[in-house]
C-alpha cells in the first residue's frame, strides 16, 4: 500500500490530491426547527446538491487532482475489529449517549452494519425510530445527531506544510466530524506510518477551524482570529510548527469581524494567484495583525501587533506588490449578495486557476479580467450551507512553488 504524505506550502500551487465529502442522508435530515443548531439556513435539495457536488469533483479531476472522499477513507481506517470497536465507543460517547442501555443498542445496531453503511449512518444520524424507539410527541427525534456540515471538509481538521492541525471546533454540532480526522491520520494504511505530525489536536481547550487557516507561501501562514477560532489556539499551534523545524518563518493573525458573514478568514479573502486575492471590502481598510516569530536561541515566540491595511499587509510578507480584488466589484448590494454566497471563497487548483459558484458572475467577470481562468460551477444547493469551494475541499498534497 502506498504511504502518503501530506505536503502543503501555498494555497495556489498545482493541486495534486485533495479530500471531499460527496453530500449524504444527512442532508435529508435537517428540519425546520433544527436549522439553527445545525448551523444551516436552509434545506439543500440532496439530489441536486449530490449533482453540483459532482460536478466540483470532476472540475478537480479533469485538471489533473486526485479526488479522495472522507467517507471512504474512514471504512478503510476503521475496517479492522478492535479499531472499528474503539471508534464506536468514541463516537457514541461524543454524542451525549451515557445511558448504558441506550449505549450498547445503538452500539449493536452500527457494528451490525457493512462498515461503509455504519460511517454513512453515522453521518446521516441515527434516529429512535431506527432502536424501535416511539418519535411521538414534540421530542426531539434523533439519538446521534445529523452531520450536514461535513462536505465543507476544510474546517474539521487542515493541512499545513507536512503536517495537519485536527481541530478543536466551537460548536458542538460540529466537534464530532474530528473524529474521522483523527482516525484516518492514525489508522489508515495509506497515512498511518507516514510521519504526518500533528499541529493541533482536538482535544484541546481553545477553539481552531481549518477556514481560519491559509498558506500563503512556504514562509507565511495567515491565521484569522474569528467567532470560531481563539487567538490561543493560533499561538499554540504557531509554537508546534516552529519548534518541528517547518519552513514557516512568521504566523499572522488576522482580526476579522465576529459575524455569520465574516465566518472564517476564507470567506472574507483567498489567494487565486501569486500577487492576487479575492476580498470581501468588509477588511478592508485599517486591520490588526499580530505576526508571530520564533526565537530559537531562548525558545519562545515573539508577538508584534501592527496596524495598517491588507493589501499593505500582504504585500510586506510576501515581498511583492499585491493586487486586491474586491467581491462584487465593491458595490455595496452586489457584493453584499456575493459575500453571503461566498463569492470570496475561491479554490485555486493552480497560479491563477480558481474553481468558482457561477452565481457569483459579477465577481467571476472581475476575476478574468484580471487574467484569472475560472471554472464557475452550479451551485444553487450547495451554496444553501453558506461555504465555498475551498471550504468543500482539504488539499493534501500541492506541487511546491518558486
Amino acid at each position: 500500500m502506498v504511504k502518503r504524505n501530506i505536503q502543503v506550502y501555498s494555497e495556489i500551487g498545482d493541486l495534486a490530491t485533495v479530500l471531499l465529502h460527496r453530500p449524504g442522508q444527512e442532508i435529508e435530515n435537517l428540519t425546520p426547527n433544527y436549522l439553527s443548531p445545525l448551523l444551516f439556513d436552509d434545506i439543500p435539495y440532496l439530489k441536486v446538491a449530490r449533482q453540483e457536488h459532482d460536478n466540483f469533483a470532476k472540475v478537480l479531476r479533469d485538471n489533473g487532482a486526485e479526488v479522495l472522499y472522507l467517507e471512504n477513507l474512514v471504512a478503510e481506517a476503521v475496517k479492522e475489529s478492535a479499531v472499528k470497536e474503539r471508534f464506536l465507543r468514541e463516537v457514541i460517547l461524543e454524542s451525549g449517549i451515557r445511558e448504558v442501555g441506550l449505549h450498547s443498542a445503538l452500539r449493536e445496531l452500527l457494528v451490525s452494519m457493512p462498515v461503509k453503511a455504519m460511517i454513512d449512518k453515522i453521518m446521516a444520524g441515527v434516529r429512535k425510530k431506527d432502536l424501535d424507539l416511539s418519535e411521538d410527541g414534540d421530542d426531539y427525534p434523533f439519538l446521534m445527531d445529523p452531520m450536514p456540515n461535513l462536505y465543507f471538509t476544510r474546517d474539521p481538521f487542515a493541512t499545513i506544510g507536512s503536517g495537519i492541525s485536527i481541530n478543536s471546533m466551537r460548536t458542538q454540532t460540529r466537534k464530532r466530524e474530528t473524529i474521522f480526522g483523527k482516525y484516518i491520520f492514525q489508522y489508515h494504511g495509506e497515512f498511518k506510518n507516514s510521519n504526518i505530525k500533528t499541529w493541533y489536536d482536538r482535544e484541546e481547550v481553545y477553539c481552531l477551524e481549518g477556514g481560519d487557516e491559509l498558506v500563503l507561501s512556504k514562509d507565511v501562514l495567515a491565521i484569522g482570529h474569528s467567532a470560531r477560532t481563539d487567538s490561543e489556539a493560533v499561538l499554540k499551534m504557531a509554537k508546534n510548527i516552529f519548534e518541528a523545524g517547518e519552513s514557516f518563518k512568521t504566523v499572522l493573525i488576522f482580526e476579522i469581524p465576529k459575524a455569520r458573514a465574516f465566518m472564517h478568514l476564507d470567506t472574507v479573502f483567498t489567494m487565486i494567484d501569486y500577487d492576487k486575492f479575492t476580498v470581501h471590502q468588509g477588511i478592508e481598510g485599517s486591520l490588526k495583525v499580530t505576526s508571530i516569530t520564533y526565537d530559537y536561541e531562548n525558545k519562545h515566540l515573539l508577538v508584534n501587533e501592527e496596524m495598517d491595511t491588507l493589501e499593505k499587509i500582504l504585500s510586506k510578507y510576501l515581498n511583492k506588490d499585491i493586487t486586491l480584488i474586491r467581491c462584487g466589484g465593491g458595490d455595496k448590494v452586489i457584493a453584499g449578495r456575493e459575500q453571503w454566497n461566498d463569492g470570496s471563497n475561491t479554490l485555486a487548483i493552480s497560479p491563477g486557476k480558481v474553481i468558482t459558484y457561477e452565481r457569483n458572475y459579477v465577481t467571476n467577470e472581475i476575476l478574468d479580467k484580471h487574467n484569472v481562468l475560472v471554472y464557475a460551477i452550479p451551485s444553487g444547493e450547495l451554496s444553501r450551507g453558506r461555504g465555498g469551494p475551498r471550504c468543500m475541499s482539504m488539499p493534501l498534497y500541492r506541487e511546491n512553488i518558486e
